[in-house]
């Protein structure tokens, strides 16, 4: 995938799937590591697809029963709740986040800093079967 200023982005979904899966996997929660691929992958992609960020950050807490994976941009716009559309046509994208809200425990958006210019990030924790309050 290539942006508009020419950026070549098409590693950026696949680095970020294979660090989470092996992350997981080394950390014995290998239950998560589908749902967790899919989660980032859909997370990077739209920093990449609907931002003009040269440079994206992951970062994930692993705990006991939860993961927490957060993907932040350097956005320049004022960030906007995802728009959740009618998504019954034909239509190839648009799906991302509605994937993300059913398969996260929790997920949400959080301005990070403060200052103009501020990073956002997008976040989603997903839950070992069985652990979620």
């Amino acid at each position: 995938m290539e942006r508009a200023d020419g950026t070549d982005t098409s590693a950026a979904a696949k680095l970020s799937r294979d660090f989470i899966a092996s992350l997981l996997t080394v950390s014995r929660h290998r239950g998560l590591v589908d749902d967790a691929r899919l989660c980032v992958t859909e997370v990077v992609t739209n920093a990449h697809r609907h931002t003009r960020t040269p440079l994206i950050r992951v970062r994930v807490i692993v705990q006991r029963k939860l993961v927490t994976v957060s993907v932040a941009d350097d956005h320049w716009a004022l960030p906007e709740p995802p728009a959740f559309r009618d998504l019954r046509g034909e239509q190839e994208g648009g799906r991302g986040l509605l994937l993300v809200e059913r398969l996260a425990f929790a997920w949400g958006m959080t301005v990070l800093g403060g200052c103009f210019p501020y990073r956002k990030a997008v976040w989603f924790t997903l839950a070992r079967a069985g652990s979620a309050p």
